[in-house]
């Protein structure tokens, strides 16, 4: 709830510098999964009333308090939790056993542990939400039964083939895999250097937090441009799904980030870079705190349980 509107701001100010041929529509994110929305023509009392140009994170703040209210800053909040709360906790769980694995049949010190089971826990995780999000933005545009979700889904299918529900895939996986090996080598390291400093065997919430917070954010800075082309292709996505504008020839990842670099020049690979940090410190650091406390009260409490006679 702290960071959503951080999130939030730093998607917008991306999406405002990428121009749309034909109606208007912009990325708008509540700091668990991104929503792309429409800006209806004429007047209406929608609460994505466009605003005018951003420039800079409180300017755009302010404006999207004044124009649209500050509930918007929090819209679209419950539905995601449904979604982004399972997959967090799958994600989280899968790198645990995956690190265990990996020390069981590599040296148990090896500090690439962390990389290889970020990695590949955040790929799977991944992998099996992008068909989950190219429904959910389909049923964002309008509203559909579970009938017409269905029909419409298989008439996809039939006629673009089952890859056709992993579109954007490899946009995502370009931020997240870095993101989460980078974020988990770091995460590792912060904690044993402070639990050394402390003299503690197992981390502390404080040390938990610390690290998290970290190591979220080198790894924030690192993939922020990855940030920005998906941020690019959500919407050239949604263009083509929802509002039937045919996509534009810069699909590839690299082909939109030189086209990013000729307009806008480097700079505009790390549009959003104050919100992004301000959102992915925080959030990294009560994700991981939260997870590693309860992980060790939960594990505390088994071993007393099992203690009993």
């Amino acid at each position: 709830l702290l960071v959503t509107p951080l999130d939030v701001i730093k998607t917008r100010l991306q999406a405002q510098s990428n121009p749309f041929s034909k109606g208007k529509c912009f990325v708008y994110s509540n700091g668990l999964m991104d929503h792309i929305c429409v800006c209806e023509n004429g007047d209406n009392k929608a609460w994505y009333k466009k605003p005018g140009h951003f420039k800079g994170t409180l300017d755009a703040f302010v404006k999207i308090i004044q124009i649209e209210g500050i509930k918007s800053l929090w819209s679209g909040l419950p539905p995601t939790l449904i979604m982004a709360l399972p997959t967090t906790v799958i994600y989280f769980t899968c790198y645990d056993q995956l690190r265990e694995a990996l020390k069981s049949r590599l040296a148990k010190d090896d500090e690439y542990i962390p990389v290889l089971a970020g990695s590949l826990s955040r790929f799977g995780s991944v992998t099996v939400v992008s068909p989950l999000e190219l429904i959910r933005t389909r049923m964002q545009y309008r509203s559909l039964s579970y009938n017409q979700l269905y029909t419409c889904i298989s008439s996809k299918v039939a006629a673009d083939g089952w890859f056709s529900l992993w579109r954007g895939w490899s946009s995502t996986v370009l931020r997240d895999v870095p993101f989460s090996a980078i974020y988990w080598y770091n995460y590792e390291r912060f904690k044993k250097m402070l639990c050394k400093e402390v003299g503690a065997h197992e981390p502390t919430f404080f040390i938990a937090f610390t690290s998290g917070a970290a190591a979220g954010s080198i790894a924030a800075v690192v993939t922020l441009p990855f940030d920005v082309v998906k941020t690019h292709r959500q919407t050239e996505l949604w263009e083509s799904e929802t509002l039937k504008i045919p996509q534009r020839d810069c699909t590839s990842t690299w082909a939109i980030m030189r086209k990013i670099v000729a307009k806008n020049g480097i700079t505009g690979l790390f549009a959003g870079i104050i919100p992004r940090l301000f959102k992915v410190a925080p959030a990294c650091a009560i994700m991981i705190s939260t997870y590693e406390y309860g992980k060790s009260f939960f594990s505390h409490l088994n071993e007393k349980m099992n203690q009993r006679p």
